[in-house]
C-alpha cells in the first residue's frame, strides 16, 4: 500500500437538498455520496477517516465497513478536518483530503494528486480553467474591477499533502472553504493540477441532476455470478483476491489459481455477455498460462470496458479453511478494486462446516457477483 491516508469531509447538512437526512447519504446512482467518495480513495489510500455528522457515526459506518474509521465532524469544514487529522495514525508521509460533496471524483485525480506529492510537492490541489468572466463588486453590487480570468482556477478535491505540513497549517486553528489556503497563509506553495469536471461539488438538487448525467445514461442493469475452486497442490505459491499468502500452499491450475480473481472475472463476462473465464483466458490460450490473477482482473475491466458497460459493484466471497482473511481483508479489497479501475469490492469469507472440498482441506473456492450497468 501506498504511503498515503484519506480525511474524508461529510458532516455537511442536506439543507439545500430539503433533504431530512446529511449530504453523504443523499444516494447518488445506486450508492450515496460517501460510498463514491470511499471507493474512488480505497484503492491508494492505507487508511481512511471519515468525519461524519453528529448521530450518524453508526449509519455510515455500517455502509462503509470496519475497515475504516469514523468520527464526528466539527461545525466547519475545517474543524471536520481537523478532527480526521486527529484520528489519523501518523504512518503515512501523505494524506488526500476530500469532500464527500465531491462524490464522483476519480481514482485517477486521486493517484495524480499523489505522484506529485511523491515528486517533491508539499501541498497540490485539483482546479480547473474558469470559463465565465469575473466580476469583483462592492457591496452595493457595483463592479470595482475584472479579475484575468487565465490566471484564476476553480479548485476542487481531493487536495493533497506532506501530512507534517497540513497538521501545521492547521495548527492556528483557522477556517477556510479548503485546506489548500491554509497552507498557503504559512507560506508554502501549492501546486495546482488539472482537475475534473465530474468532480463537481453536488450541493443541490441541480448538481445531483447534473451527476446522475455523468454517470452516464443507463439502458439498463446487468448481473453476473461466477464461480471457481482449485485443489491444493504442493510446491505452488498461493495467490488469493491478487495477493501472495507466504507459507500457504498454493493450488492447481493454468494461471495462478487465484479463485477470487478468477469467480469475479466470470461474474463480469457473465454479466456482459462476453462468455466465461475459459473462452477468454483459457488453456487454449498458451500467453495466460502462469498469468496473475489481478493481470486477468485488469484484461476482463478493459473487455467490459470495450463492450459499453461500467461497474457498479462486487463481491466475492472465498470458501475455505485457510488463509484466514480478515487481517488482511482491507488489502485485498485495495489490489482488487485497483484493478478494476477503482471499482466498488466488497470481499468476505466463509467455510463449510467440514464438508467437501473446501470443507475436508483440500481445495478452495470462492463465489463472485457482479453488478454492470449498460451506458447509453
Amino acid at each position: 500500500m501506498s504511503q498515503c491516508a484519506a480525511i474524508i469531509a461529510a458532516a455537511g447538512s442536506g439543507e439545500r437538498f430539503g433533504a431530512s437526512l446529511p449530504k453523504a447519504l443523499i444516494s447518488l446512482g445506486n450508492r450515496t455520496l460517501i460510498e463514491h467518495a470511499v471507493a474512488a480513495l480505497a484503492p491508494i489510500a492505507s487508511e481512511i477517516v471519515i468525519c461524519a455528522p453528529a448521530g450518524y457515526e453508526k449509519q455510515i459506518q455500517e455502509l462503509v465497513g470496519d475497515d475504516i474509521t469514523v468520527v464526528v465532524g466539527g461545525t466547519t469544514r475545517s474543524d471536520s478536518v481537523r478532527a480526521g487529522i486527529a484520528a489519523l495514525s501518523g504512518k503515512s508521509k501523505y494524506v488526500l483530503v476530500h469532500d464527500a460533496a465531491r462524490a464522483l471524483a476519480t481514482t485517477e485525480l486521486a493517484q495524480r494528486v499523489l505522484t506529485s506529492l511523491e515528486k517533491g510537492e508539499v501541498a497540490v490541489i485539483p482546479g480547473l480553467e474558469l470559463i465565465d468572466t469575473v466580476k469583483s463588486v462592492d457591496s452595493q453590487g457595483h463592479v470595482t474591477s475584472t479579475p484575468d480570468r487565465t490566471t484564476m482556477r476553480r479548485v476542487q478535491t481531493p487536495q493533497g499533502f506532506d501530512l507534517d505540513t497540513l497538521k501545521k497549517a492547521h495548527a492556528s486553528g483557522a477556517d477556510a472553504t479548503d485546506d489548500g489556503a491554509l497552507v498557503e497563509a504559512i507560506g508554502h506553495k501549492v501546486l495546482i493540477i488539472n482537475g475534473e469536471e465530474r468532480a463537481l461539488k453536488i450541493t443541490t438538487p441541480t448538481d445531483l441532476a447534473t451527476a446522475i448525467s455523468l454517470l452516464g445514461t443507463s439502458t439498463g442493469f446487468r448481473t453476473g455470478v461466477g464461480v471457481d475452486a482449485h485443489a491444493f497442490a504442493d510446491g505452488r505459491p498461493l495467490w488469493l483476491a491478487g495477493l501472495l499468502w507466504p507459507n500457504e500452499t498454493g493450488v492447481e491450475g493454468h494461471s495462478d489459481g487465484d479463485v477470487a480473481a478468477h469467480a469475479i472475472c466470470d461474474a463480469l463476462f457473465a454479466a456482459a455477455k462476453l462468455g466465461d473465464l475459459g473462452t477468454n483466458f483459457g488453456t487454449d490460450k498458451p500467453e495466460y498460462a502462469g498469468a496473475s490473477g489481478v493481470t486477468l482482473l485488469k484484461e476482463t475491466f478493459q473487455k467490459i470496458r470495450t463492450a459499453g458497460y461500467s461497474i457498479s459493484n462486487v463481491t466475492v466471497q472465498i470458501i475455505g479453511n485457510r488463509p484466514k482473511l480478515a487481517a488482511r481483508r482491507s488489502e485485498a479489497i485495495a489490489t482488487l478494486s485497483a484493478a478494476l479501475g477503482g471499482a466498488n469490492v466488497s470481499v468476505l469469507a466463509t467455510t463449510t462446516d467440514g464438508m467437501g472440498l473446501t470443507g475436508e482441506g483440500r481445495g478452495i473456492a470462492a463465489i463472485a457477483s457482479a453488478l454492470l450497468i449498460k451506458q447509453g
